[in-house]
């Protein structure tokens, strides 16, 4: 199965970026059937701010799906529409575009935007704006689980733009194990061993190099400023044997 997969991302790369070129042509025909419904209605409805409003938002975001298709604005993109970056499928896109197919062919039941309304020509344009874009929606959900590499974790965007050379340009996550791998699901965790490189360890060791900080020191030599026990003497005076105190006598409390 991993090289079925890796032998369409060849014939992947030339499909994927011919059903792109459809998008985008099938989204300008969107925003071009918004703005001819959204003249007329400021016409012939007498509600047409509301009518108005609905046309403007589906023609902005036909172009915002453009700017997506194109490339544009990959960091932006990236950081704000993460489901459309270059990280995540088609599935977003895909039912974006059957939600604007089905809002513009609603639209064809109002009377601003019927065909008497609108003219023939621009009423076709309007329906086969909407069956296309929709057509092309249902695609991209097929074509986003035909190319997409999900043992390594490829994405369908991934293999449209780096073809049969994604494995080399992406970066595969390392945690991918051989269980997550064959269930299709990415575990994050830490190695073992780097975990217990960086977290501190305060496990006492009776060598003196290997003593951690953590650890009590007891002085056993007499040095500077200290008694004959190894008691701290400050200023002349004499801090208390730590013999005596309960801890060490092994008394509970």
């Amino acid at each position: 199965m991993p090289f079925f997969k890796s032998s369409l991302s060849g014939p992947g790369y030339v499909v994927l970026n011919v059903i792109r070129v459809c998008n985008i042509i099938a989204l300008l025909a969107i925003v071009a059937a918004s703005f001819c419904m959204l003249i007329k209605t400021f016409v012939v409805s007498k509600f047409f701010f509301f009518d108005g409003v609905s046309h403007v938002i589906t023609g902005c975001l036909a172009l915002a799906l453009i700017l997506t298709e194109i490339g544009v604005f990959r960091r932006y993109i990236a950081n704000n529409w993460p489901l459309l970056s270059i990280n995540s499928g088609f599935i977003t896109l895909a039912v974006l575009m059957i939600i604007l197919g089905v809002s513009v062919l609603g639209n064809l039941n109002k009377t601003a935007t019927s065909e008497n309304s609108l003219g023939r020509t621009f009423w076709q344009l309007t329906i086969a704006s909407g069956i296309v874009v929709s057509l092309f929606g249902v695609i991209n959900i097929f074509a986003n689980y035909a190319f997409r590499q999900k043992s390594l974790g490829i994405t369908a965007r991934q293999v449209r733009k780096y073809g049969s050379t994604a494995p080399q340009k992406v970066d595969v996550s390392p945690s991918l194990s051989v269980r997550t791998a064959k269930s299709g699901r990415r575990s994050f965790y830490l190695n073992r061993r780097s975990v217990s490189d960086t977290l501190p360890s305060y496990h006492t060791d009776n060598r003196p190099a290997a003593r951690n900080i953590s650890a009590p020191v007891m002085a056993t030599t007499p040095i500077k400023g200290v008694s004959d026990g190894g008691v701290p003497v400050i200023n002349g005076v004499q801090r208390p044997d730590l013999a005596h105190h309960p801890a060490y006598q092994g008394q509970n409390f």
